[in-house]
């Protein structure tokens, strides 16, 4: 989800201006600006969608809510899953981020972009609009941004692709945690952007995990190295905020620092080889060693991690991790896991010991195959709903964040308790919003 670094102004589509949030307003009453007026405008040139999709029907009509790298991507492998999908909308804070990807995509999806300017939306209630045009909706924000479009998209009664993580605070967490159930009580899918337990590969090398060929598990490693990313120069007009929301990835309250937003993925293997049994602790270090330039917020570049599952009958199971986004260094994206009688690659998807094995041939895109999996859900008639892993998944982010930040041993239940609100007193870009202080281990606290 790159941001481009200019903010051009758009005069050729329906443009829903970015409100100012009193800072007594709770996060349920933010972003209530009406958008009456882009929703008549999209209104008048599509049928509204039905509050859930029909099953039989030969066309589903997605929505975008988040135009940058990964949105504009899920949305193409939206297109893939099947040739009768169509886009209809788009929305992301900045007009230009709609216009770079509306471009990319009609290049590449062809017929199957329908979204013309009227359908074009930008602000920060922009979600709103796409909502009432759309079957299905992906949300691809920063995370920041996900428990409210969630609720929103479920309150209309859409489907959701919904990209990982799904919060970046400990409330906005369990608020997701119910939403989930709010899905399920509406027959409504809810897919997760954790694309690997879609992955064919992943998938039947930890069948065998699971089926014990590997013996009982030890320990694991988890490697999530890798170069730097982006980052967008602040402009001389862009306040604080708009500085941040440009450049979320390097803010906690918008990403929940890299160890959460990216090493993601790795938490979630390993959860997935515990078979979504959240672990009991964490203990943590972490800081900046390369990334120091005030240009690159107050998160941290690297963490190291030790995740422990207790065990009724032996030691706890140990996860040793490490991820780090360091230029011009040693880059690693791997997953181990040591059994009793042999060890598995999960990423190379290979098993060394007494049941000896390596997958042969190729395995369909993982990108593409989650988007099949939730149309065929949903042209069936039946519902996926990928609440429990995704919500535990992003906890274990934020539980390795808080051992890291604070240097103390975090248990679930303690990270549980958190109460820490991340949500900003005001969403105005040009807001003054001084960037947080670097946390230092000792010294910040758990919250």
């Amino acid at each position: 989800m790159k941001s481009d670094s200019g903010h051009a102004a758009s005069t050729s589509r329906t443009t829903v201006t970015p409100a100012i949030v009193d800072p007594a307003h709770s996060r349920r009453d933010v972003l209530k600006m009406s958008t009456a007026a882009a929703v008549a405008a999209a209104a008048a040139s599509w049928p509204l969608a039905s509050a859930v999709y029909a099953a039989g029907s030969d066309q589903l009509k997605y929505g975008l809510i988040g135009c940058g790298g990964r949105g504009s991507g899920a949305a193409a492998n939206a297109m893939h899953a099947d040739s009768t999908n169509k886009l209809v909308a788009m929305a992301d804070l900045w007009p230009d981020k709609v216009k770079s990807s509306h471009k990319n995509l009609t290049e590449e999806l062809g017929q199957q972009m329908d979204v013309p300017a009227d359908r074009q939306f930008s602000g920060f209630d922009a979600y709103k609009a796409v909502l009432e045009v759309s079957d299905v909706v992906i949300l691809a924000t920063p995370p920041h941004f996900r428990p409210m479009h969630l609720e929103a998209a479920l309150n209309a009664g859409k489907h959701v692709f919904c990209e990982k993580p799904v919060g970046t605070d400990v409330p906005s967490v369990k608020r997701v945690m119910a939403l989930g159930e709010k899905a399920k009580e509406k027959n409504l899918n809810l897919v997760s952007g954790l694309c690997y337990r879609y992955d064919i590969a992943k998938k039947e090398t930890m069948a065998k995990i699971h089926a014990g060929e590997i013996g009982d598990i030890v320990n694991m490693q988890g490697m999530y190295l890798t170069g730097g990313l982006w980052m967008n120069k602040r402009q001389d007009d862009w306040g604080d905020m708009e500085w941040q929301l440009r450049n979320w990835l390097y803010f906690t309250w918008l990403s929940g620092d890299h160890i959460v937003e990216q090493h993601i993925h790795t938490l979630d293997k390993l959860l997935w080889t515990m078979k979504d049994v959240p672990p009991t602790r964490v203990t943590g270090n972490g800081g900046r060693t390369v990334r120091t330039d005030p240009a690159y917020g107050h998160i941290y570049d690297h963490f190291d991690t030790i995740y422990e599952w207790d065990s009724e009958d032996g030691p706890p199971v140990k996860a040793f991790c490490q991820t780090r986004q360091w230029v011009n260094c040693a880059v690693d994206t791997s997953d181990w896991i040591y059994g009793t009688k042999g060890r598995a690659n999960l990423m190379a998807h290979q098993i060394w010991g007494e049941k000896a094995w390596k997958r042969k041939g190729k395995s369909p895109n993982m990108y593409d195959t989650e988007h099949e999996e939730l149309t065929k859900a949903i042209k069936t008639g039946k519902t996926i709903n990928n609440t429990d892993y995704m919500c535990k998944s992003t906890l274990m982010g934020i539980m390795g964040r808080m051992a890291a930040y604070t240097g103390q041993t975090i248990t679930w239940e303690k990270m549980l308790e958190s109460t820490e609100d991340l949500t900003p007193p005001t969403y105005d870009p040009k807001a003054k919003y001084p960037t947080p202080p670097v946390a230092v281990p000792g010294v910040t606290k758990f919250a």
